[in-house]
């Protein structure tokens, strides 16, 4: 499951602004973006990832993706970091 690696991962992002400075730092090694978030949010994301050549996994929910990142909300994005 994609939100294993992200559970584990010990250097992480949550939320659209701080994943967007990682990948814009190019320290982000894969985002996570959710399904049910409103595409207006995550589309300058899909658009950076692939422009950076940053890996894309999708979660269904945006509850799921927070709750793996351990908030009690939903998050829309999230990325893990290198190093």
């Amino acid at each position: 499951m994609t939100v294993e690696l992200l559970k584990q991962a010990t250097k992480r992002v949550v939320g659209n602004k701080q994943t967007a400075k990682a990948i814009q730092k190019g320290t982000a090694k894969t985002v996570y973006i959710a399904d049910d978030a409103d595409v207006r949010v995550v589309q300058p994301l899909l658009d950076a990832c692939a422009e950076a050549r940053v890996n894309v996994e999708k979660v269904a929910t945006m509850q799921e993706l927070g709750k793996a990142c351990g908030i009690h909300v939903g998050a829309a994005t999230a990325a893990i970091l290198k190093g």
